[in-house]
Parts: structure tokens; C-alpha cells; sequence
């Protein structure tokens, strides 16, 4: 009989999020922080001010957080099997409308090493914007918007 391997679940440890609030890179880095560590990677996605060379005032989100949790969740597992040092995975997005310069997500590896941590961080923010049903509104200066799809994101490769 061969023995198979239990699956590998997110950690305690690990911190999923979806809110309106506004979200804090120092919680974040706390949340990932450890003894262990010997780094801390943290990517914070903000609202920029244009899009394709067209003047953007505001980013409106939205999510199915359900199944964003779900997803998150998954992000986690998927890390874990690939960098099996990580000690904490942090995945903070916001919702509703939000300014110029305001962070819309948070992502931040704890590892023992930096190399994997990087890399881990790349891997939790691509793949949630491929996966993850978030979706994004932009709002232009000349009163127009549009949705854009989730599609529209590129897929994670296989470079990690």
C-alpha cells in the first residue's frame, strides 16, 4: 500500500480580507512577520491616475467574497506546496470606490529566505488577479467608466 500525502492547508497564521476599510501596509507586514523570517515581501497595489494614457479619478471594486475567500484560501495551498519554508501568507483587497494613491491590495510572504518569498508574492498577486472574482469600474475625468474583465489579466506562469 502506498502512502499518499495529506493535503497541504493554509496556515492559522495566514490572514484573508476583503473590506471596505481602508487597508494598512503595517498590519500587513505584522501579519506576516516571524522569528523565522529573513524577509518579509510585501506588494501593495494602489489606484493610479491613468490607464492607457486616459485620465482615471477613481477605481470602483467589487467582489463575490464567498468565493474570493475560497480563492485566497487556494493561493495559500498553492504556495505552500511550492515554497514549503513560508511561514505566513497575507491577502488584503478593498472594495467599493477608492481615490488616487489609496491601496486596493495588500500581499505580503513571510519566508525564511528572500528568494522565495519574492517569488511567492509574484505568484499570490498574479494569480489572484487572474482567479479571484474581483472585479474593477474605472472612473475617467471625462465622466465616463468602464468595467474591466477579469480576463483581461494575465495568467501566472510557469516561472516561478
Amino acid at each position: 500500500m502506498q502512502a499518499t500525502a495529506s493535503p497541504v492547508r493554509p496556515s492559522s497564521a495566514d490572514s484573508f480580507v476583503i473590506t471596505y476599510a481602508a487597508l494598512s501596509l503595517q498590519e500587513a507586514y505584522e501579519l506576516a512577520d516571524d522569528p523565522a523570517n529573513g524577509a518579509v515581501v510585501v506588494m501593495s497595489g494602489m489606484v493610479r491616475n491613468n490607464t492607457d494614457g486616459q485620465s482615471v479619478v477613481a477605481l470602483e471594486y467589487q467582489a463575490y467574497e464567498p468565493m474570493a475567500i475560497q480563492i485566497f484560501h487556494q493561493i495559500a495551498r498553492e504556495i505552500r506546496q511550492r515554497w514549503l519554508d513560508v511561514t505566513h501568507v497575507v491577502i488584503h483587497h478593498r472594495v467599493g470606490r477608492l481615490k488616487i494613491g489609496e491601496i486596493s491590495v495588500l500581499v505580503a510572504i513571510g519566508c525564511p529566505h528572500r528568494t522565495e518569498a519574492f517569488a511567492a508574492c509574484q505568484y499570490a498577486i498574479d494569480t489572484l488577479k487572474h482567479q479571484a472574482p474581483i472585479w474593477k469600474k474605472e472612473h475617467w475625468t471625462d465622466g465616463s467608466s468602464s468595467w474591466v474583465s477579469i480576463a483581461a489579466c494575465e495568467q501566472p506562469g510557469e516561472n516561478y
